[in-house]
């Protein structure tokens, strides 16, 4: 029996920053390699500036839940949403921030 490839993928930032177009983006990149794929987004009722965020999984196999509750990767695309979400990455996670909006070092 081989072993399930399942990558967990959470986005977060403000509207307007392309959080769940990105997370869009995956889903197709996922779908053109015949992936199971999921996509969860979550976002305020503001057009642009307020919170967004998208939950992105990719498997090789079925998918139980579109919720899990630590991501192997997170991006996060300003100081809010990673003083947010952070402890929601897995210990030995991959996080991918903005730079020029978030200092890791303060949140």
């Amino acid at each position: 029996m081989t072993s399930q490839i399942q990558d967990e993928i959470f986005v977060a930032g403000a509207g307007g920053q392309g959080v769940l177009a990105f997370g869009k983006l995956l889903v197709q990149s996922a779908v053109e390699e015949e992936k199971f794929v999921t996509y969860y987004p979550s976002y305020g009722a503001e057009i642009r500036g307020g919170t967004a965020n998208c939950a992105v999984i990719i498997s090789d196999r079925e998918i139980g839940s579109p919720v899990v509750s630590l991501y192997k990767t997170m991006i996060i695309m300003n100081a809010p949403s990673y003083a947010k979400f952070l402890s929601r990455l897995a210990p030995d996670g991959m996080l991918i921030v903005n730079s020029s909006l978030v200092d890791i070092h303060t949140g």
